[in-house]
């Protein structure tokens, strides 16, 4: 499968913001943007030049969207096609298709430190979505369903190194989470006020609609 290779931190860098790709890492004194806040290059310690063009602000924030997310050009592009095939506000409906990747809503529960860490978990067959074995990361995981633990993998180390840790999860309100039987529940589809505002989809709108 096709990932970006690109060291974690300078992603962060040259979007100029934490993008939390590096889990604790992101939240201690060590993360990249609070050493270094400046773009990597040879010109970044410089400054940050301001960009004035709408192309420029709407490709940094498609940008900074696929890095997020840990998608590539393609796969984004394809998410933005069955978005605007949609009714309803598309920029809403792009972010609520990133948010229910099966990969992420393990992130989003807790499971997972990053979402590369995510997707590694589900890359090894160790959830289950409606009690079916699922490993592809990308999976769309619809209102109603529940994800759960492998009953094969309860015992391998980053699973059970989870008992003390998912009580303290605070989960987005669209998703459910039973501590106790490791359970996730998707609730409902993430409404507007339930997504994160870490970049703007009406620009990445914008920018495809060109």
């Amino acid at each position: 499968m096709a990932r970006c290779l690109d060291p974690k931190c300078k992603q962060c860098r040259r979007e100029g913001a934490k993008l939390f790709l590096k889990g604790e890492r992101c939240s201690s004194p060590k993360c990249a943007i609070i050493k270094r806040n400046f773009p990597p290059g040879v010109h970044g310690s410089k400054g940050r030049k301001k960009r004035t063009t709408e192309y420029g602000q709407q490709l940094r924030e498609k940008q900074k969207a696929k890095r997020i997310y840990g998608i590539l050009e393609r796969q984004f592009a394809n998410y933005f096609k069955k978005a605007i095939a949609q009714k309803g506000d598309t920029g809403e409906i792009l972010q609520q298709m990133l948010e229910t990747r099966l990969d992420n809503i393990i992130y989003r529960a807790g499971f997972g430190k990053s979402r590369q860490q995510a997707r590694q978990m589900v890359d090894h067959y160790l959830f289950l979505v409606n009690g079916k074995k699922v490993n592809i990361p990308s999976f769309q995981v619809k209102p109603k369903s529940e994800i759960s633990v492998n009953p094969t993998k309860e015992k391998t180390k980053i699973i059970s190194q989870l008992s003390g840790t998912l009580e303290k999860i605070q989960v987005p309100g669209w998703l459910s989470l039973n501590a106790q039987t490791k359970t996730i529940k998707v609730v409902n589809l993430p409404k507007s006020d339930e997504l994160e505002k870490t970049f703007n989809p009406r620009l990445i709108v914008e920018f495809y609609s060109k």
